[in-house]
This record gives C-alpha cells, sequence and structure tokens, in this order.
C-alpha cells in the first residue's frame, strides 16, 4: 500500500502541530465493531455525541486535515467480552500506508498467556507495531497480577511503551451492573506496581484518573518511567490538582490525548486553551512530551 496524495515518508515532527496518543479504531475494512450495538451505544450516551466510527483511513484523513499525528489501537477484550477483536495487524498495516499521520499500537489480551507475548513480538518485529494498550476494566484484569508479568517483560524488552487505562470508563457506563465491568482494576496504584517492577517500561496511564487522581499526580511523580494522557475528558472538567500539576510537577510528564472518535481533538484542544497552564508548558503537553514518551526522538 502506499500514502495518500500528501502522505510523506514518515512523521515530520517539525510539521504537526499536535500528537494526539489516545485514538480508538472502533471500525475495520470489513464492517465489523470494536464495541457491541449495546456498549457503543451506552459509550455513545455517555459521552453525548452520536456514534462515528472511522476506519484507519478514516483517521489519517482526519488528522492529516488538522496537521497532526495520532497514536491509532484496538482493545483486545475478546476473552472478557465475547467480542471478536478487531487485528491488530491489519490496523498496522493500515497505518504503515499513513506514516506521516499514524502511529500504530497494538491490544494483547493477558488472557491469551504465551501467544499473546509471541503475538506482541511479531507485531513490533514484523509489522511496526509501536506501543500497546491495556484497559484493564474492559480486559477484565489486575494490572499487577504476577501472571502478566511475562508479557510486560517481553513488551519491555522490545523498548516499546505500555498505555493503561486508568479511571471511570465510559465503556458500560449507565447499564445494569456497568455489564460486568468493575472499575477498580483501572486504579493507578495498581500500575505503580507495575512501573517499579519494570523500570525500563515507560508506561502511560491513560485519563484524569477519577476518583483517584491524587494517586495518579503521586505515581507519575514518583516514578521516572511514568506519564499521564490527558484524553476521555474535556479540560473544562479536568480535577483542579491535575490542572495545577500539568504547569509545575507533571509539566514534562502530561500528554495530550482525546478519546477520538468518541472526543474530538478539535473540541478537546478548544477547551484546553481555557484553562489555566502556562504558555511554555501548552507545547510540551502538545507534542514536546509525547516525542520523548514514545522514543520518536529516537526514530
Amino acid at each position: 500500500m502506499t500514502p495518500e496524495n500528501g502522505a510523506r515518508a514518515g512523521l515530520n515532527l517539525d510539521d504537526l502541530v499536535a500528537i494526539d496518543v489516545h485514538v480508538h479504531v472502533h471500525a475495520d475494512q470489513h464492517g465489523h465493531m470494536a464495541l457491541d450495538d449495546e456498549l457503543s451505544a451506552a459509550a455513545s450516551k455517555y459521552f453525548k455525541g452520536d456514534p462515528y466510527d472511522p476506519t484507519v483511513p478514516d483517521i489519517a484523513a482526519d488528522y492529516r486535515a488538522q496537521k497532526m499525528a495520532a497514536v491509532i489501537f484496538t482493545v483486545d477484550a475478546e476473552a472478557a467480552t465475547g467480542q471478536p477483536t478487531l487485528s491488530n495487524e491489519e490496523i498496522a498495516d493500515l497505518a504503515a500506508a499513513h506514516p506521516d499521520v499514524l502511529i500504530p499500537f497494538g491490544s494483547i489480551d493477558p488472557a491469551r498467556g504465551v501467544a499473546g507475548i509471541r503475538a506482541a513480538r511479531r507485531l513490533v518485529e514484523e509489522h511496526g507495531v509501536r506501543g500497546f494498550k491495556f484497559h484493564p476494566s474492559f480486559q477484565n484484569f489486575l494490572p499487577n497480577d504476577p501472571s502478566v508479568y511475562p508479557l510486560y517483560a517481553e513488551i519491555e524488552s522490545l523498548g516499546v511503551p505500555a498505555l493503561f487505562h486508568t479511571g471511570q470508563t465510559g465503556i458500560g457506563a449507565g447499564l445494569p451492573g456497568g455489564r460486568g465491568i468493575k472499575l477498580r482494576y483501572s486504579d493507578p496504584m495498581l500500575i505503580d506496581d507495575v512501573a517499579a517492577d519494570f523500570p525500563g517500561l515507560t508506561i502511560i496511564m491513560a485519563h484524569p484518573s477519577v476518583p483517584w487522581q491524587d494517586a495518579a499526580i503521586s505515581v507519575a511523580t514518583h516514578k521516572a518511567n511514568v506519564y499521564i494522557d490527558l484524553s476521555g475528558w474535556s479540560p473544562k472538567y479536568f480535577p483542579p490538582q491535575l490542572v495545577h500539576a500539568i504547569s509545575r510537577q507533571l509539566k514534562h510528564k502530561v500528554l495530550f490525548g482525546s478519546d477520538y472518535p468518541l472526543l474530538r481533538p478539535e473540541r478537546w484542544i478548544r477547551d484546553f486553551e481555557t484553562l489555566d497552564v502556562k504558555p511554555d508548558v501548552r507545547p510540551l503537553v502538545m507534542k514536546e512530551n509525547a516525542v520523548r514518551a514514545l522514543g520518536l526522538d529516537r526514530a
């Protein structure tokens, strides 16, 4: 496959105004959806938006038009939900056709065991995957469970980051029992164990970690290998202690993320501009911190 007209041989960091580190692929090229109808409808209601399920080429076009790059991924939760996962390989191979704007991450359900560990290496070495996404509540696992550690060790050895959902989730929100999804699995203090046990693993904690925001700030402050992405919430709803920390102890540790397509980057940026964030910190959040966290300065 070749890039669309206007695409470059790879990321040109100087030309990008931002890097969105949290972009979901909801639909593949064959009409298969990442979420079943009930979960998709509940998530759209939670985010107060109409369903929008772009394919990888659609995502590339959206971000190219805004001169942004996007980290894209699905979430492999097939063991917990029964919903067949989108193909990591297909997402990565489609992203390779748009290297000027797309950075592919994979997703491995820890329930896959040894097969998942081998898949992680294949995805990096053969498909150009640049990191891995985990959603402990949706995938139904405790991040600090020792049974998952061999997978983390493999990712650490591959030199790519791991991005973990933390805090509240819109998936299952408002449904009876939240469709069985357990919020406590996304407590950032569980990620603290992983960060301590794998100091060579770059970890990105996704989202304002409501109701554990203070814990997330502490983990990111204490652990040099831990970052926070600011996706999933309009910045106007950020907890005040997070807004305070962005310009201070976390100014080199926070990353722009939207949670596209449920929350679009243009809305996130518009609301972020209203926050009391120091002018010299804004470019760090929007791009420069992500360059370091994702290892793009070593690419």
